[in-house]
């Protein structure tokens, strides 16, 4: 009770706008959980009785053996990075992340369009070799191809976990290991699986919630699935109850993964005896067997980069005439400047709700800490439905305002605009700004803030001129992995954005989805590209901090 109290009394500016933001961020989830006890009406009895059970099944089957096989690739890449030097093994090491600058979506409609009919292969073996190709074998549209898709477009996930942690883990583990008669294939069984578990399933869960929400890849495949399922509800039939339905089961699935990643990763922890930790030494490979480790890893590189990108930058050649004209530098500009404006929005939010939790370690800080992580965890679709409950019910307690201000005003002003879209990035991104600052922060530690407030300085003041200068690089990181993430985000956008407003994510999905592929590459490789430079960008500032 009096720790309570002192809580209470200690507000101020910083406490008061963590407060604010975090009770935004939770209102549009509540309104989905309660969607639960709603009444059913006819559109949901239908889909209860003949489509929701496909909706789960395939669902089911889409993170299961993506979570497997994302798995495989992604820790054997880490583990061959991090143990073995062979030859490209310094560009692989970062190019092996460049799949996630390639949305999944751009992924599957430009494989499909490769292995199609009139695709480069189909075209190849039948003019050049004289080959009659069954058209099943290279039908992609498919739920073994948006396995695929989603394998080699989300596996980096796993690998850059997995490969941070095993950088940091002793040498000595391997060669005790060695030592007592084990080989390669043993060490990393029997002793480096056991220790990466909880690298291994947190990269696995970032697969999973990645694949729940998504709506581009099983859209275009047509592969029903929650995602699909609110989209039609909410578009075809124009049932938001049966969305808010269907959203927060989809909820409910997610906070019960997220339950079983904290069950699976146990209470086992593992820390070092001595503070004399030897970082693994690379063991060079010669002759075949580092040709085949380098080969596995360019083949896995191709796949999920190269082979994509080539074949986007030469429909752009095709097209570029068409496309290239004022309303699409419009275009190029709404993506950079919603997408720059609510970066910095998240940052700011990020900013103020990590430096109050910083400062004040209390069960409300802790709290405030776990909700704002939560976002990242709920699928597009689903926080998009949340907010367009919110901000309708808002727009109707508001509406005696609106007339005050302009008597012509309609009844949906703020839920027919950019701002819910705005608020919408902001739920979903803040964790990713939050967990940079968060970074950033407990690396300088307290010390400095202390000695600052001890001279006099007040909170707001400390933060200006000590604190912020300290943590510029987990800013700056912070921003640039928020802007990657909205510059490609799609259901989102789709659900949220105002008429006759198009981003480069929206428009490129468009002219997939009207089968006009070639005309989608320009869209596509523009975000291809800045997505690339940003992640090198990220990757420069990271290795500067660590030097």
């Amino acid at each position: 009770m009096i720790r309570t109290g002192r809580i209470f009394r200690n507000i101020n500016g910083w406490s008061l706008l963590s407060m604010i933001f975090i009770i935004l961020i939770i209102l549009p989830n509540f309104q989905i959980l309660g969607g639960i006890f709603k009444e059913s009406n006819e559109n949901w009895l239908h889909i209860k009785e003949y489509l929701l059970k496909d909706y789960m099944i395939n669902s089911m089957i889409l993170i299961t053996i993506t979570g497997i096989f994302t798995v495989i690739i992604g820790v054997s890449l880490a583990w061959v990075i991090s143990v073995y030097d062979f030859p490209l093994r310094n560009f692989l090491k970062w190019a092996l992340v460049l799949p996630l600058a390639i949305p999944p979506y751009i992924a599957a409609y430009t494989y499909n369009g490769i292995l199609g009919y009139t695709g480069a292969i189909q075209s190849y073996l039948r003019n050049l070799m004289h080959i009659q190709v069954n058209q099943k074998y290279f039908d992609i549209m498919s739920m073994e191809g948006a396995i695929f898709i989603f394998t080699f477009f989300l596996f980096p996930y796993v690998y850059i976990i997995t490969r941070s942690f095993l950088e940091k883990q002793s040498s000595s583990l391997i060669e005790n290991a060695r030592l007592l008669g084990r080989n390669s294939f043993e060490i990393f069984l029997f002793v480096i699986f056991p220790l990466s578990r909880g690298a291994i399933i947190g990269g696995g869960s970032l697969v999973i919630l990645e694949v729940l929400n998504d709506y581009g890849v099983v859209q275009y495949f047509a592969i029903p699935t929650f995602s699909t399922a609110i989209f039609k509800t909410w578009f075809g039939m124009g049932d938001l109850d049966s969305a808010v339905k269907l959203s927060s089961m989809l909820m409910v699935i997610i906070f019960l993964i997220m339950f079983l990643e904290k069950m699976a990763r146990g209470r086992k922890r593992f820390s070092f005896t001595t503070t004399k930790v030897k970082p693994i030494m690379r063991q060079k490979l010669k002759g075949y067997q580092g040709i085949l480790v380098c080969s596995y890893s360019l083949m896995i590189f191709s796949i999920g980069f190269i082979i994509p990108t080539i074949q986007l930058l030469q429909w752009s050649l095709l097209t570029y005439k068409k496309i290239l004209n004022y309303k699409f530098i419009d275009l190029i500009f709404n993506s950079l400047w919603i997408t720059f404006i609510s970066s910095g929005f998240i940052i700011i939010v990020a900013i103020i709700i990590a430096n109050y939790c910083r400062i004040n370690d209390s069960w409300i800080s802790r709290i405030y800490s776990k909700i704002t992580i939560l976002g990242y965890s709920i699928p597009g679709a689903v926080i998009a439905i949340g907010a367009i409950v919110f901000f309708i019910n808002l727009d109707y307690k508001m509406g005696w305002l609106y007339k005050l201000i302009i008597p012509q005003s309609g009844r949906l002003v703020l839920s027919t605009s950019i701002i819910m879209l705005i608020f919408a990035y902001v739920i979903r991104f803040l964790a990713i700004g939050y967990n940079s600052i968060d970074s950033g922060f407990s690396k300088i530690g307290l010390r400095f803030h202390e000695a600052s407030r001890t001279l006099g300085m007040g909170i707001t003041e400390t933060f200006i001129k000590v604190d912020l200068k300290m943590v510029k690089s987990a800013i700056l990181g912070g921003f640039i992995l928020v802007y990657v993430d909205i510059l490609k985000e799609l259901p989102l956008t789709l659900l949220l954005r105002p008429f006759n407003f198009n981003t480069l994510a929206t428009k490129a999905y468009q002219y997939a989805n009207d089968e006009m592929i070639q005309e989608a590459a320009i869209a596509s490789i523009i975000i291809i590209i800045i997505s690339a430079l940003s992640i090198y960008l990220f990757y420069r500032v990271v290795d500067k901090e660590v030097k």
